[in-house]
């Protein structure tokens, strides 16, 4: 169900109109609904039924406490690829326990944290990797959890930037790697192996790619078994997309039941790292016109967010939906670029786009933020960072306040005595 629909004109968040919280905090500002992640989560567990399972939210979509928190006390777990991560992790409440680290450049300083705090296990993704991480766990005397990442060299069919499953990215090992590297984990009395990790991509809408990935991981957990090596955990990653626009992903629950029916032979637990799929839909970046402006070419309505807030656009030329807060009257629709004020032509949230006749001042919500949204921003021509919005219901609150420009220049300093 849609969180974000008209009511007598106006756009609402659950029950809390857009324009009122606008009022309340300013533009821009990112507003998320608790009931959509909620639904989402919850669309996983049913899914997945009796079977043992632990859904690890993908901390790099949206890091905001209060959504970590919220998706947390649902029994969530989370997948980190930072150090970062793992602390807003851990303060939000999600016990250690449930969080997997992935990534393929972590520290030793990280791997560090994670082994203090006893997360569940490092996805291992190269072999000085593995060397690295058991030297540190020599040195805390501890064994260190690890599952290998299989590159199962699957097309997920999505936007190469996104695309982490073929031999020519980055990360993950090749089968034959794979092998020798649990070979050699298998007699490190510093390292204690639990499972197996894949994960080919993001924003996919096909269940066929996923179940081609799990298939091949099927095969090679048989061979693993062979070596000697029982495994406790399945990870099969995250990727599924959400409709931007005209996209049809299959929902999670046949998603998961999917990888169920394929894995109903197979003992061990299943974890699965959804990021997008949960949180994508469940936000709105909520902008103003500044200034309408038209020349022989086109119109623009140039706006107060831009691509430091919501980079997806300029970066992937992503399509995000883009709606009036304020509903028009029989409203007639005018090709327009809807840009930001950033000193770039890249920034852009839309172009040529059909939109209806707005002035300025005009509030308009950017749909599908809520994923890769604040979490890419940055303070690029020296914007403050926009605030985030929670909503409950018909309750709403600030879980991140608004940068100052004072907060800009934090932690800088001039050198005393010197001179250029």
């Amino acid at each position: 169900m849609d969180p974000f629909v008209y009511k007598k004109g106006v756009l609402y968040c659950e029950d809390v109109s857009l324009a009122k919280i606008a009022k309340k905090v300013g533009t821009p500002f990112y507003c998320y609904s608790s009931a959509h992640l909620k639904n989402r989560f919850n669309a996983y567990k049913t899914g997945f039924g009796p079977r043992k399972h632990l859904i690890c939210f993908a901390v790099k979509a949206n890091s905001n406490l209060a959504v970590l928190s919220c998706l947390g006390n649902l029994g969530a777990g989370a997948d980190i690829v930072s150090g970062g991560e793992l602390y807003r992790a851990l303060k939000a409440g999600i016990p250690a326990n449930r969080i997997v680290y992935s990534g393929v450049g972590k520290t030793k300083e990280e791997m560090a944290y994670a082994l203090k705090n006893s997360i569940a296990m490092f996805n291992i993704e190269s072999m000085e990797e593995l060397q690295q991480l058991s030297k540190v766990a020599k040195k805390l005397g501890q064994r260190a959890p690890i599952a290998f990442r299989v590159n199962p060299d699957v097309d997920p069919k999505t936007h190469p930037y996104i695309s982490t499953g073929l031999k020519k990215n980055k990360f993950g090992l090749s089968r034959e790697q794979a092998l020798e590297a649990y070979a050699l984990a298998l007699k490190d009395p510093h390292l204690s192996i639990k499972g197996i990790d894949c994960h080919i991509g993001s924003q996919i809408v096909e269940l066929d790619p996923f179940i081609d990935a799990f298939k091949r991981l099927k095969e090679l957990v048989v061979q693993i078994e062979k070596m000697g090596i029982s495994l406790s955990f399945i990870d099969i990653g995250g990727g599924l997309g959400i409709s931007y626009k005209d996209e049809n992903p299959p929902a999670p629950q046949t998603y998961i039941s999917a990888i169920t029916d394929e894995a109903k032979d197979l003992p061990q637990t299943i974890i699965v790292e959804p990021g997008r799929s949960i949180c994508g839909n469940a936000g709105v970046l909520v902008t103003k016109i500044l200034y309408v402006k038209e020349n022989d070419a086109k119109r623009f309505y140039i706006v107060d967010a831009g691509m430091n807030d919501l980079g997806r656009p300029s970066l992937y030329d992503a399509y995000h939906e883009i709606k009036p807060v304020q509903q028009t009257v029989a409203p007639s629709y005018k090709e327009t670029d809807v840009v930001g004020p950033i000193c770039e032509t890249g920034d852009f949230l839309a172009r040529s786009r059909p939109m209806p006749d707005l002035a300025s001042g005009s509030l308009l919500a950017v749909l599908s933020a809520g994923a890769y949204g604040f979490t890419m921003s940055s303070n690029y021509n020296s914007r403050p960072r926009v605030p985030e919005v929670m909503v409950y219901g018909n309750r709403f609150h600030v879980v991140r306040r608004r940068q100052t420009w004072q907060d800009l220049v934090a932690g800088e300093s001039i050198p005393k005595g010197e001179s250029c």
